[in-house]
């Protein structure tokens, strides 16, 4: 069951950044994910009152989870803007190799195909996650320190979420959304993007998949090795190129499509083993 969920969160995630991505060439950047996680955060909010049990000691691990998010974002899009894209975004891809040491560290041993499997997958999304280079880069070195930055909060996220999960996930989910939506709307009041009402349901539906995905990764690590969750959870800029290429008709590069195959040999090792 969690192999599904963590293939499941891959998919929602990939799916979100596919649409996050078209939406941000129409509307301010602020303004896709300040609307997005509201959203997102509201479904959350009706779910818990149906659910009428709140757990706050999922709180702080959740809100540890917001900040993190919120850091690797920042340090994400700034690396973008004054780097390379093809190697940046390969850097950031290889967040997920924080939880799968982080679950070491904890005790969790895969077995040994499941861990062969892990190299080829984070192998796999690396090389899957290369763009062509479209701008020229203005600081190189600080791209990378940025990249790695990004990479080492994503998966610090991933790592407190997990730790939410074993007290409530809906609860930890939520706080970590309410965190994010409360620095948002703080830099929404100083900064005022322009707000198009008309494309809000395509915004918001971004972001009720990103939550969506964040509640599938965390409800995964409750019964599954922290390290295979994660590396499954992280195949999902192979579900954002794939879209790129269904819907908008983007040619795939040699070394997209051989990160393409080795991440699948990769999963396939995960699930047999």
């Amino acid at each position: 069951m969690s192999v599904l969920f963590s293939l499941g969160a891959s998919l929602l995630w990939g799916t979100a950044d596919f649409l996050g991505g078209r939406a941000s060439r129409r509307l301010p950047l602020l303004t896709v994910m300040l609307f997005s996680q509201v959203a997102g955060l509201l479904g959350l909010l009706l779910v818990l009152a149906f659910r009428q049990h709140v757990d706050f000691g999922a709180g702080g691990w959740g809100m540890a989870a917001g900040i993190t998010s919120l850091g690797s974002l920042a340090c994400f899009y700034r690396a973008l803007a004054v780097g390379t894209m093809s190697i940046v975004a390969p850097i950031v891809a290889t967040s997920a190799a924080v939880p799968v040491i982080a679950g070491f560290a904890m005790g969790e041993r895969p077995y040994p195909a499941a861990v062969g499997g892990i190299v080829l997958a984070l192998i796999g999304v690396v090389l899957a996650s290369r763009q062509p280079t479209r701008a020229p880069v203005t600081d190189h070195h600080r791209s990378i320190v940025l990249a790695l930055v990004a990479a080492f909060l994503l998966g610090l996220q991933l790592v407190f979420l997990q730790q939410a999960g074993h007290v409530d996930a809906f609860t930890g989910v939520a706080a970590s959304r309410l965190t994010s939506v409360a620095c948002f709307s703080l830099i929404a009041l100083f900064a005022r993007p322009p707000v198009a009402v008309r494309q809000l349901p395509g915004v918001a539906l971004i972001g009720v998949l990103d939550t969506a995905a964040n509640l599938a990764f965390t409800v995964a690590t409750l019964n599954g090795s922290l390290p295979v969750v994660a590396v499954l959870s992280s195949l999902f800029p192979m579900v954002t190129v794939a879209l790129a290429y269904l819907r908008l008709h983007e040619r795939l590069t040699r070394a997209q499509l051989v990160g393409i195959a080795v991440a699948v040999t990769g999963v396939l090792l995960i699930v047999s083993a």
